[in-house]
């Protein structure tokens, strides 16, 4: 079941980052992104086992724009305040709101990894999810080897529930990975 919500915002702002819904034409700086980070994305997100048009980018920002609007998801593209450069992308995603909880997705541009972009970023959300839209459980999951991706929960402190063994397929589908399962929870 779906809620109807009546406050969500399309824009957040942290000290440092703009996070906000996508928009028209915002495929090509993503796009561009994806290229420039193929190498490093590539073992660990499906959608990028093969470049995808620009084209087929800006068909799935708009798809992540009607999911907004439905409150389905909630993708925001993560541009950094003082040039606009574009980072990333992190989302509220797998949304159940019969408990309620999600789960949150974020990738980076390559050349922003590093500086403290992506955790600023997700810890945003993270307090949008809990506190705005009331999540009683907020996840994040990834393969255990992908020792980047663990770092942001872990600064966060969100508490490592478990890992599960042999529980996903590797982005390119040819391997059995571990899942780690981090998770913070509000009472």
């Amino acid at each position: 079941m779906t809620k109807i919500l009546s406050e969500v915002p399309t824009h957040i702002y942290t000290d440092r980052l703009l996070l906000r819904i996508p928009q028209r034409n915002d495929g090509k700086v993503m796009n561009l992104a994806i290229r420039e980070s193929i190498q490093e994305l590539k073992p660990w997100l499906p959608f990028v086992q093969t470049l995808p048009l620009q084209e087929e980018t800006e068909l799935n920002l708009e798809s992540a724009h009607d999911k907004f609007l439905k409150n389905e998801s909630f993708r925001f593209l993560i541009f950094t305040k003082e040039t606009g450069e574009f980072v990333g992308v992190t989302s509220l995603q797998s949304i159940d709101w019969d408990i309620p909880k999600c789960e949150i997705g974020y990738w980076a541009n390559s050349k922003y990894v590093g500086n403290g972009y992506m955790t600023e970023a997700v810890d945003a959300i993270t307090k949008l999810g809990i506190h705005t839209l009331r999540f009683k459980r907020i996840e994040i999951r990834c393969e255990s080897e992908n020792i980047k991706s663990r770092a942001i929960p872990e600064r966060l402190h969100f508490t490592l529930e478990g890992i599960l063994k042999n529980e996903d397929l590797s982005a390119d589908g040819k391997r059995v990975t571990d899942t780690c399962i981090y998770a913070v929870t509000q009472h």
